[in-house]
């Protein structure tokens, strides 16, 4: 006798319903679907205990049709989908035919449609898949949906339902997903009675980030355009200050669909850069426009995931849209209050500042018997980095200070305080070649030139009271309405010409250039860094600096990070130029199996510079290393770059390169508690602005913070 035998009608719908009704959210999501495809402009939701009691969606389309409802709940049935060409040109969000039954299969389905204005409609009720009730009843055009006691059959799959507040943050996640998908719909998302979510369904996408992420949020996102022949992007990105500890920010959709993507996110990732420090991710909402034979989203049964069909272009599509949106911004954060937990009650600390008349103090110049191009202070060169014996000439333009000369028998040293420095803070005290001390606080260097600082403008106005509401952030209302844009100097424009982009199919013969991670030519107006005035040092940390607009904090330690971040990675891109052989090598101890490993690997040191060698055993010696490493930090930098290597299961050069830049970056940077004179603060804030990306550091951590003109006088209550 034959042991093959088809399955009851039943138990195959259940195994089914399993494919598409994962959780209450699911079940949200494919109602929520089939109302947007029937051109609803206002969608209610209403769940209880967590969708798991009941899950009530209402809407105010097309409706169904009388004789339609019955089959509706049919396998298979569908009226969006006549034959197979239209798998090919999918435009609406449901099409499997599968929703329905799979819901009905495993709930209490009620039912209320009309699709006419004369309020004949019909209802069905279904039980378990089992029809229990069809008959005419009064009904507005719409439809009334509700599911009650899910998986009330399928007790295995209650059993394992998480908490009602795990089972809510799923469906207020759909929710959000989809009121961001379509500003042009009114939504309202409530649970237990209480109101969670509401949308004015105006087509306006900021609004609708407010009501999701809150007004603060929505007011530091950044508008999104771009076009090209196959693709079209819009929606709003965050600025840095607002990154988010998760991914969850990161909401993709395409033509009208909510999915997930690893490479968009990826590209995302990519476009924002050293702006992000590690673990941190931006706030993002992506509107991306296709034909619909550019993209296939029956790939499965939830239609969360789909495939591109030109996926490499549209990443770098993607990447090249956010990164240009982003350097049109001067990406300097406010400061912000902060406050302190004293009881029950919290306290606003407001910010102090005790400026001196003279932040460093100096002492008259002494004599030395020694050649000055040798000397050295306590501080160091902020030329970054020093490379003996080799002169300016090799250095890169930006990388020089203008600087009048200085007497061939004096050098400029500074009192220190008399109050000792920590033993770990000597320890990480950098000692680099001297700066040659400049009479004015304004280098000549037409490289430094800039303009006037010019805010740009920040977001298109909103018609509606909750936008509006957006807008009322006076002061920054106040900083942004100065200039609508900044111009740009002849220097920095030329200074921005880039090389033709690299090929990213080929990861064998890739061209990384400076160019792969700050963009490339064909670049719109890009505001000025701002001209500040130097006005001290505070805690031989941070600078102080001022402008028409009002004050600013810099990490001292972070810009000359990024100075030499962006010095470092042009050179790790042409290693065969500048690596000498050394008279003694260094050897390096590793483990066996790191030994095993290393030695398939040593063609990536060869890709920087680094020629290292199997000495035999656990033994490794470098023979050779780029002349500009940091002085005296080689070796532990090129330990650290070999830890990395042994680290990643795939290697990438671009990674590679970026990795060795951010390590002798760090390592040749001067530190916190370490005071600098006038003219290597000034040299500092004249070098910063010069930098592709002068506002964080290669971590993602700020370098500048600001605070407006507005924000000191509401300080003082000179404004109320």
């Amino acid at each position: 006798m034959g042991q093959i035998r088809v399955l009851d009608e039943h138990i195959a719908n259940q195994i089914a319903a399993g494919e598409v009704v994962e959780r209450p959210a699911s079940v949200v999501k494919e109602l929520v679907e089939n109302a947007i495809d029937a051109k609803s402009s206002r969608i209610d939701v209403h769940i209880g205990e967590g969708g798991l009691e009941y899950i009530r969606v209402q809407d105010n389309g097309q409706g169904i049709a009388a004789d339609d409802c019955e089959t509706a709940f049919y396998r298979h049935a569908t009226s969006k989908l006549t034959d197979d060409r239209d798998l090919y040109q999918i435009t609406s969000l449901g099409f499997r035919g599968e929703a329905l039954p799979s819901i009905a299969a495993v709930s209490k389905v009620e039912l209320l449609s009309s699709a006419t204005d004369d309020g004949a409609g019909r209802r069905l009720v279904i039980e378990g898949g089992t029809l229990k009730v069809n008959e005419d009843e009064a009904a507005p055009r719409g439809t009334d949906f509700r599911v009650n006691s899910l998986f009330y059959n399928t007790p295995a799959r209650l059993k394992y339902m998480k908490t009602v507040q795990t089972e809510l943050g799923h469906i207020s996640d759909v929710m959000y997903r989809m009121s961001l998908a379509h500003p042009e719909i009114a939504f309202t998302f409530r649970h237990n009675g209480n109101l969670l979510l509401q949308t004015p369904g105006t087509g306006d996408m900021l609004q609708v980030i407010a009501a999701v992420y809150g007004t603060s949020a929505a007011k530091m996102v950044l508008p999104l355009e771009g076009e090209n022949l196959d693709y079209q992007i819009g929606g709003y990105i965050g600025r840095p200050e607002i990154a988010k500890s998760s991914r969850n920010a990161m909401s993709i959709v395409v033509n009208g669909r909510y999915i997930r993507n690893y490479a968009v996110n990826q590209a995302i990732l990519r476009a924002y850069h050293t702006l992000l420090p590690i673990n941190r991710y931006p706030l993002a909402v992506l509107q991306l426009t296709m034909h619909p034979s550019l993209v296939d989203v029956n790939v499965h049964p939830s239609k969360m995931e789909v495939r591109f069909s030109k996926e490499a272009e549209l990443m770098l599509f993607v990447e090249e849209a956010i990164r240009q949106t982003l350097r049109k911004e001067i990406l300097i954060p406010h400061a912000t209050k902060q406050t302190i937990k004293r009881g029950n009650s919290e306290s606003i600390i407001q910010e102090q500042f005790n400026f001196t008349k003279a932040p460093v103090e100096y002492l008259e110049p002494q004599k030395n018997n020694h050649n000055p191009s040798h000397s050295s202070s306590e501080l160091g060169d902020l030329d970054a980095p020093y490379i003996p014996p080799f002169t300016d000439a090799d250095l890169p333009p930006e990388s020089k200070i203008q600087s009048p000369s200085v007497s061939n028998e004096e050098d400029i040293t500074y009192k220190k305080k008399e109050q000792p420095i920590a033993p770990h803070v000597q320890e990480d005290r950098k000692e680099l070649p001297p700066v040659q001390a400049t009479s004015s606080n304004k280098a000549s260097s037409s490289v430094l030139d800039q303009p006037s600082y010019a805010p740009p403008a920040y977001t298109a106005p909103i018609q509606t009271q909750p936008a509006e509401q957006i807008q009322e952030h006076s002061h920054t209302a106040q900083y942004q309405k100065q200039n609508a844009t900044a111009s740009k100097s002849t220097a920095s424009s030329s200074a921005r010409q880039a090389p033709q982009r690299p090929n990213y199919n080929n990861n064998n013969n890739r061209n990384f250039s400076a160019e792969l991670l700050y963009g490339t030519a064909e670049e719109p107006e890009i505001p000025q860094f701002p001209d500040m005035t130097l006005i001290g040092q505070h805690h031989g940390t941070y600078l102080v600096a001022q402008n028409n607009e009002g004050l600013f904090l810099i990490d001292q330690h972070a810009a000359h990070e990024r100075i030499n971040y962006e010095f470092y990675y042009e050179k790790f891109g042409r290693p065969e130029e500048v690596s000498q052989e050394l008279l003694l090598p260094i050897t390096l101890e590793f483990t066996l199996a790191e030994a095993n490993k290393l030695k398939d690997r040593l063609h990536w040191f060869e890709r920087v510079g680094v020629y290292l060698e199997h000495f035999g055993g656990q033994t490794f010696r470098v023979t050779a290393y780029p002349y500009w490493l940091p002085k005296g930090e080689e070796q532990q930098v090129i330990e650290e770059m070999a830890e990395w290597v042994l680290s990643e299961r795939a290697i990438d050069l671009a990674k590679l390169r970026e990795q060795a830049s951010t390590l002798c970056s760090c390592k040749a940077s001067i530190k916190a508690n370490q005071k600098l004179t006038e003219a290597e603060a000034q040299s500092l804030l004249d070098r910063l602005a010069t930098c592709r990306q002068p506002y964080t550091c290669p971590h993602g951590r700020p370098i500048v913070v600001s605070f407006s003109s507005y924000d000191l006088e509401k300080m003082f209550k000179r404004v109320m």
